[in-house]
């Protein structure tokens, strides 16, 4: 046990004394303490009690300090005022020295796209903040914030109350592939869509994804994976197509500019990504600092939808892969 608590010493017992001693009067410390007067003298009692010798004596109307009582008045009323005013001053939080580390659950997408981008943000600005990325799926979300997770990134469904959540975006899906072994038609069928040798990622280990559950009709697939972090690797040089997020696909072709995209012959309605926080980190300033990045980099990575759809255009037309 901590010996600062091993007499049992109520420490609120201390401010009533301070007050006390400030007054001069039970009455006026009630006053100021908002108790009874029978409050504040029990009060007196129970820390002299504590003590083990008498506080304050009798003087006229009002009370006076012992010599035990000087001693202690003398020692405990800078140390409160320093507790009080640690208590009650504005947090003196400052980005560029902290170093602080979060943890941050993301899902296999936005670890993709976004975490590369968020470490970029926060160089500059918090260059001694540190960054735990942890896996999480919609499945997994809710369990893992409950587990100590500062914020997260992912497609989430039904969350506690205790949970604040911001949508980040919500966009679709194209078909991506590698024009040079791959010759796909401007505009994809049905059909033609379905004839193709597919690789799909799947968190459940299997040979559905999306598709299947959308169109209820399955796909050719020759390779599942758990992650989208070397689906351009499988694409690149292969005859295979993949159904990913139009942000996944212009983020595998930062790197990968030779492999193209096509719109899907049918509508598949992309599910929000959203930032979710426990509410408890409302108020730390490192938290809100990280979420706000995170904020401006999904903002700036995920196109507008005319700028998008103009882009696309462009690449159909410089495609080596249409017929």
């Amino acid at each position: 046990m901590n010996p600062s608590y091993g007499r049992d010493l109520d420490l609120n017992l201390l401010r009533v004394f301070a007050v006390v001693a400030d007054t001069g009067s039970v009455t006026a410390a009630a006053g100021r303490l908002y108790l009874t007067q029978p409050a504040v003298s029990a009060a007196l009692r129970r820390l002299a009690a504590a003590v083990g010798a008498p506080l304050f004596v009798r003087r006229g109307r009002g009370l006076a300090l012992t010599g035990r009582g000087e001693r202690l008045r003398a020692t405990l009323v800078p140390h409160l005022q320093a507790i009080v005013d640690a208590a009650l001053s504005e947090p003196q939080w400052n980005p560029a020295t902290s170093e602080r580390t979060l943890r941050l659950g993301l899902s296999d997408t936005a670890e993709f796209w976004l975490l590369p981008a968020l470490l970029r943000a926060l160089a500059p600005e918090a260059p001694r903040m540190r960054v735990i990325a942890v896996p999480v799926q919609f499945r997994t979300i809710a369990a893992a914030l409950a587990g100590g997770l500062d914020a997260a990134v992912t497609v989430a469904d039904d969350l506690p109350a205790t949970v604040r959540r911001q949508a980040l975006y919500c966009g679709g899906f194209v078909c991506l592939f590698d024009p040079r072994h791959t010759r796909l038609r401007r505009t994809l069928t049905t059909e033609d869509y379905f004839a193709l040798d597919h690789v799909i990622v799947s968190y459940n280990g299997d040979l559905r994804g999306i598709v299947e559950d959308v169109v209820q009709r399955s796909r050719k697939v020759r390779c599942s994976v758990s992650t989208f972090a070397n689906l351009g690797a499988l694409l690149d040089g292969n005859a295979l197509v993949a159904t990913v997020p139009v942000i996944v696909a212009a983020h595998i072709r930062e790197t990968r500019r030779h492999l193209a995209t096509r719109p899907l012959p049918f509508t598949i309605e992309g599910t929000p990504t959203e930032l979710v926080w426990p509410s408890s980190t409302d108020d730390d300033d490192a938290c809100r600092f990280v979420r706000g990045k995170i904020v401006e980099v999904a903002r700036s990575a995920s196109p507008k939808p005319r700028v998008a759809a103009a882009r696309h255009k462009r690449a159909l037309d410089r495609s080596p892969g249409s017929e």
